[in-house]
């Protein structure tokens, strides 16, 4: 009866799948993790470990997540997950911003809420409500992509203990006196009628109308001579709407200004540098220069209003300019932050914002009362146009700042309101962000400038759904108070029962009962009816979460968000840190770019170039969404496209068939008797030596935070020193040596090895892989099976390293290799051999080469998978010929020995010895 050989080969064994499924089967393991508590494990076993605290942004309740939320929170969970697998315990605490604008608004829309019939706590329970809903639909997508953490545990800016603490924090930087109330200028957005901050802002390209307005001279104070009654200060702005707001024109007064008489005889004052390019645009090309002066020799010169029966100042300011305009700029102090400042040196100038909260002219503007701004420009426009004093207009884009929540444009209007000094502690903030590690690193000078040039941090917002600002007015004097006690007891009171008691309970049960006004000894108050800026919610975390949690502490060792959060949480978390206890309260920063599409554009739903990321996940799975957060240099902006999951897929494909070969290679493999390094074959030394590079290149990886060189690092491992050329090599000596011969055993401990390392490093990438495999996989006494999460990663073995003599002679077998795979490609074109074991290779080499090909001979034709090598000495070239003998059947190669065992006759000799064992 004839044997079947196939049944005396060591094919491959394994049940791990080669199509991946993830889709289907990532929610299976995801289960399975969270049932076996896979994260409080991983913690609890790091517990005597130091402590690595990355503190999370919190993401806006408000929405589902999309791709840059989903990369996010993907950079997190790889950081921590490689932390807690290098010895050290990170925690992962995720939270959630809840109060703010975009919440109120949609409840404001929701036609099944009547606004009208809520009372304050009413409509704040709306509000609640709303952002819990989609806090609860964010835990379960961030659950799916992978991402580990106490999920059941987060932190809430709207749970009372967080809001006593903010209280706290507010209290404690009013009484070190970095909290004022005071007139000036803000970000105001008509449409949602609340102040802004700076990190509320976005800038987009606008088109309007600028002007070029005379204002005659009143008063020269005797400097003009013969040009007074016909002289005119010109001005030029591109916001019409707020000339009804102008009290001055502003010269600088270093500069020089010419007196520009036309053809007309009309006299322009304008800076001399500038009024070549604004005659021109008045098509007063033909002008004549009458007079110069310094700008401070027109100081407190008096001209008319170009609208109304008044007068406005001439005044001088360094913030005057010759980059564009005419160097006499239309200053109205409650309109601009550098007119507000510059008319404070003038007291008699005031202030007055003709403008409402909703946008519209007020009575103060007279003739425009009641117009909205936008459109009183047009109006403004046609009355100075028929009075004579548009001198000239023209179209106009430029960018304007823009409200972030609803896009539309906002205007600077000078109102109370209530601000944090920031004045007071730039120089502290400067220092700390000095001592701060920044990645990238000019996120150091990007922060240092924006702390030296930003003005006063306004964090008063009329609204109803946020923290209040629990400030007192004096019922008799109207002084705003605070006192320590109060805010003890109001932070006592909100702990218990929320912020919604400030807006449900009296004065005089939130203040403590011994408060009086400092001014005038009152002791009846009013409550401030604003709320706090929800950028100084997040910036208190610090205190709320890090300090508050007995598992974190604080400063944090990382913050990492998106390059927006350099003038929002990371400032707004520095300026409430400085402020309060001294210090920055975090170690390091990382941030990430924007997802734009496959071309580069920036995604929008307008453009139909968007990827929903749980759409991505439900066709590709979680772990190549996590695959393409690690193949990509996250520190620029992120390209993403169905293209490039198609291609990551391939690349995912590579790493998971290695896996899966090696898997299937293990069987009957015990990790607790492996061979000796010593006593291995030379090849998986090698093998072995190649791992030990790959271990120090994903640990720098993982050091640097820089994970693409750790995805490539891994796929390139996989693909040229695994498929392409070892595991191909060994694959002979795994199929058909004895299951138990040193040879295989050699190859065996080389693969576990290999596959035992990679998976962990694997592991806080490809989550659901990695645990799959982990599972398939054979374990040792020095492994726990449960979880790769409960295992550190693997560090490079000094015995593996390959000396210099060793690497060198495997960089020339590799290069001759490489020569070789060319010549029989050749062949097969020619169809002189159809498989490598077919051929035999002759190779002709002189000198050292050839010494060296004849010394190595004998792994030669193992090496090039070939059934013969011969060495001549000659020209270097490779001949590729048949090869000599006959096909052996088990095997495949052709020998001379084929035939020689009378029991296995097509068998070449070192099969049939195999067979005979196995026999």
């Amino acid at each position: 009866m004839p044997v079947d050989y196939n049944k005396t080969l060591n094919l491959p064994k394994t049940d791990f799948p080669m199509r991946a499924g993830l889709p289907t089967r990532e929610p299976e393991m995801l289960k399975s993790i969270y049932e076996k508590q896979v994260y409080e494990n991983m913690i609890k076993r790091n517990g005597d470990k130091p402590l690595y605290i990355l503190h999370d942004g919190p993401p806006y309740a408000n929405g589902n997540i999309h791709m840059g939320t989903a990369m996010n929170k993907i950079l997190k969970d790889f950081i921590v997950k490689y932390k807690n697998m290098s010895g050290f315990n990170a925690p992962y605490v995720p939270g959630w911003d809840m109060h703010g604008l975009p919440t109120e608004t949609a409840i404001a829309k929701d036609k099944n809420i009547d606004r009208s019939k809520l009372s304050v706590p009413e409509f704040r329970d709306k509000c609640r409500d709303f952002a819990m809903n989609f806090v609860n639909i964010h835990r379960e997508q961030f659950k799916r992509l992978g991402c580990l953490g106490e999920w059941e545990n987060p932190y809430l800016t709207i749970a009372p203990e967080f809001e006593a603490e903010q209280i706290r924090v507010f209290g404690e930087m009013y009484k070190n006196g970095l909290v004022y109330k005071g007139l000036r200028p803000v970000y105001w957005c008509p449409t949602d009628e609340t102040a802004l901050a700076e990190a509320e802002i976005e800038y987009s390209d606008d088109e309007c109308n600028s002007i070029y307005v005379k204002f005659k001279v009143e008063d020269d104070l005797g400097r003009l001579g013969e040009y007074k009654d016909s002289a005119y200060f010109v001005i030029w702005t591109t916001t019409t709407w707020t000339l009804p707001g102008n009290l001055a024109v502003c010269l600088n007064p270093d500069f020089e200004y010419s007196l520009c008489r036309t053809a007309g005889g009309e006299v322009y004052i304008l800076a001399s540098e500038l009024a070549g390019a604004v005659m021109k645009k008045a098509g007063c090309e033909e002008y004549e220069v009458v007079g110069r002066y310094k700008g401070s020799e027109l100081e407190l010169m008096k001209a008319k209003h170009p609208l109304y029966d008044r007068e406005s100042l001439v005044i001088v300011g360094g913030h005057v300019t010759l980059e564009a305009g005419t160097g006499c700029v239309h200053t109205a102090p409650g309109f601009g932050v550098e007119d507000f400042e510059v008319g404070k040196k003038y007291p008699q100038l005031g202030v007055t914002v003709p403008v409402g909260p909703k946008g519209y002219m007020t009575k103060e503007a007279l003739q425009f009362e009641g117009l909205y701004y936008a459109d009183s420009n047009a109006v403004i426009e046609k009355q100075l146009e028929e009075d004579g004093l548009l001198l000239a207009s023209e179209k106009l884009v430029h960018s304007y700042p823009h409200c972030w929540r609803c896009r539309k444009p906002i205007i600077y209007r000078a109102t109370e309101q209530w601000f944090v000094s920031v004045d007071d502690i730039k120089d502290k903030t400067v220092e700390a962000v000095r001592r701060i590690k920044w990645t990238p690193a000019w996120g150091e000078e990007r922060m240092v400038g924006m702390v030296r040039e930003r003005a006063n941090w306004c964090i008063s917002r009329q609204r109803n759904w946020g923290v209040p600002i629990p400030m007192f007015y004096c019922e008799k004097c109207g002084e705003p108070t605070l006192d320590e006690k109060s805010v003890e007891k109001i932070a006592g009171i909100f702990a218990v029962q929320g912020s919604n008691a400030w807006f449900s309970l009296p004065a005089g049960e939130l203040a403590d009962e011994g408060m009086v006004c400092p001014v005038c000894g009152g002791r009846h108050f009013t409550k401030e009816t604003d709320i706090m800026d929800v950028w100084f919610d997040s910036g208190t975390t610090h205190m709320g979460v890090l300090e508050a949690r007995d598992n974190l502490r604080r400063p944090a060792d990382l913050y990492l968000e998106g390059g927006d959060q350099y003038r929002g949480w990371f400032q707004s978390s520095l300026l409430t840190s400085i402020a309060t206890k001294g210090d920055a309260p975090y170690k390091q920063v990382v941030s990430h770019g924007w997802v734009v599409d496959g071309e580069g554009k920036k995604m929008s739903k307008s453009l139909g170039n968007t990827l929903d990321p749980m759409e991505v996940v439900s066709k590709y799975g979680a772990d190549l969404m996590r695959l393409w957060v690690a193949s990509a240099d996250y520190q620029v902006d992120v390209r993403v496209s169905e293209d490039i999951f198609k291609q990551l897929s391939d690349q995912y494909l590579k790493i998971r068939n290695t896996s899966r070969y090696i898997l299937g290679n293990l069987d009957g493999y015990d990790p607790d008797e492996p061979v000796p390094f010593e006593a291995m074959d030379e090849l998986d030394r090698w093998a072995l030596g190649r791992l030990n590079q790959l271990i120090r290149k994903v640990g720098e990886g993982y050091s640097d935070f820089e994970f693409h060189r750790i995805s490539h690092a891994i796929h390139n491992f996989c693909v040229v020193d695994m498929s392409n050329f070892y595991l191909d090599v060994i694959k002979d000596k795994l199929y058909c040596e004895n299951k138990d011969s040193t040879p295989r055993r050699s190859a065996q401990t080389a693969i576990y090895t290999i596959l035992s390392a990679m998976v962990r490093m694997l592991a806080p990438i490809l989550t659901f892989t990695a645990e799959e495999i982990w599972q398939a996989m054979p374990h040792g006494k020095g492994e726990n099976g449960e979880s790769v999460f409960y295992n550190d990663l693997q560090k490079p073995n000094p015995l593996h390293d390959m000396s210099t003599g060793f690497e060198e002679k495997w960089d020339k077998l590799l290069a001759v290799r490489t020569d070789m795979n060319k010549a029989l490609e050749a062949a097969r074109a020619e169809k002189l051999i159809g498989k490598p074991l077919e051929a035999k290779a002759a190779i002709s080499a002189k000198g050292d080469k050839y010494s060296f090909l004849t010394s190595v001979s004998d792994i030669l034709p193992a090496l090039f998978i070939v059934s013969g090598v011969e060495i001549k000495d000659g020209e270097d070239g490779i001949e590729i010929q048949k090869a000599e003998g006959e096909k052996c059947v088990r095997c495949w190669a052709f020998s001379q020995s084929v035939g020689s065992s009378k029991e296995h006759p097509e068998l070449c000799e070192r099969c049939a010895s195999v067979v005979s064992e196995v026999c």
